[in-house]
This record gives structure tokens, sequence and C-alpha cells, in this order.
């Protein structure tokens, strides 16, 4: 069954573009990883929100995912530019277009 998981991340102020960069410099490998879509997007009325979706094989892979060692240098470099406030969910997926 597809595991799903969608977040949202508070950057500092004036650093949104440089965490979606981070964000998006490692999508090659993810669908090596188990990755069906990653989609990075932002709220034109909140100028430190970035959203996040995620659709994987499964919750495994998702974990999994999270130990690839550009995940964790991504992640290193992304937190200093975070306030640490996140709102994340995880879903099972049953169905849609693209899934």
């Amino acid at each position: 069954m597809p595991y799903g998981f969608v977040n949202s991340m508070r950057t500092r102020p004036g650093h949104r573009d440089d965490v979606v960069a981070i964000l998006l410099e490692g999508v090659d490998g993810l669908r090596a990883a188990g990755c069906r879509l990653y989609a990075v997007g932002v709220v034109e009325d909140d100028p430190d929100l970035v959203r996040v979706s995620e659709i994987w094989e499964s919750k495994e892979h998702h974990d999994r995912s999270l130990d690839l060692p550009e995940t964790k240098a991504a992640i290193a470099r992304a937190v200093p530019l975070l306030t640490g406030e996140f709102a994340s969910q995880e879903m099972t997926v049953l169905g849609g277009l693209g899934v």
C-alpha cells in the first residue's frame, strides 16, 4: 500500500527560496529510493512557508530514504534556515491521478 506524507515547514525570514532550492536539489535519487511523488510548493501569501507532498512505495521506503547520505546532507544544510515550526501528516494512499 502506498504511503503518503505531507509536511509544512516555516523558514527563517528571507530563506524560503534557499530551503526550496535545497529540497529540489536531491530529487534525482528519490525515484530509485521508492518515491512516486515529491512535490515542493510555496504559499504566496506566506513568504516563509514551504509545503512538501510525498508518495512512497511504502513507509519503509520513506524511512530508508532518510538514511541516504544525500538526504542527511540536505537536512543538515536546511535546518539552520528553519524555525523548527513543522506540521506533518501521514496517510495511506488509496488512489488518484498519477498514483
